[in-house]
């Protein structure tokens, strides 16, 4: 039998948590670190850089809450949670806030090249919208890993595009590897959200692998800033 706290506070719960915590205080604190530094600059990559991190913190506030409903009320998948209003609008925001992220990160390795449109930010908010809605009310596994798969070679194609016009290759190609680890694992994390007995076995590494990479490039922005 499970001790009297374990029913009131799962360790499942706890690890999402702290998984969660630490998630969202990394992403708060580069956005806050990078103020000053956009402030001086102006520099139109750090304002996208910097907004890209405030709606992972958004995303992983979010995430939080789906996870702890579904551990909360004992539920193996996302379409038993689609009744309850709270569960489908904490779906809705994260899949938003999380797509929203990732296309602000791309905007701020490719803003020189788009940077003739404002219509990129439309249209990237546009997709946003539409990655959540299919996420929300949608819940094949098929859909929502095909659709998965087309973000994540588009975020592939991107990024070679950005590492070619790079100008300095060998900082670049360090920089565009943890990107391109990130977004993986932001695909894995969302799969993990809609379908979480397909990754459940490996939750643990993608944990642990996410909260490397945003400690890493905390790490490079901390350094960078002198903070």
């Amino acid at each position: 039998m499970r001790p009297p706290i374990e029913f009131l506070f799962p360790p499942e719960i706890g690890a999402e948590l702290i998984y969660s915590f630490v998630i969202v205080v990394c992403s708060l604190m580069i956005y806050y670190a990078t103020k000053e530094m956009y402030e001086l600059s102006s520099y139109k990559g750090i304002k996208y850089f910097r907004q890209a991190f405030l709606f992972f913190a958004i995303a992983y506030f979010f995430r939080y809450s789906i996870r702890f409903l579904l551990l909360l009320f004992n539920m193996s998948d996302m379409p038993e949670i689609s009744p309850m209003f709270v569960g489908s609008i904490s779906l809705f925001i994260f899949l938003y806030s999380s797509s929203m992220a990732i296309f602000y990160l791309l905007y701020s390795v490719m803003w020189k090249r788009w940077s003739h449109s404002k219509l990129k930010i439309y249209l990237f908010n546009l997709l946003a919208l539409v990655i959540a809605l299919i996420g929300t009310f949608l819940r094949g596994i098929e859909t929502n890993l095909a659709l998965n798969m087309i973000l994540l070679i588009f975020i592939c194609f991107v990024l070679f595009i950005a590492y070619k016009d790079s100008k300095n290759k060998q900082k670049g190609k360090s920089l565009f590897i943890i990107y391109l680890i990130l977004f993986i694992f932001w695909v894995l994390n969302v799969i993990d959200i809609l379908i979480p007995r397909f990754l459940q076995i490996y939750r643990l590494v993608i944990y642990i692998v996410s909260i490397l990479l945003f400690m890493i490039i905390l790490y490079k922005v901390l350094k960078k800033t002198g903070d």
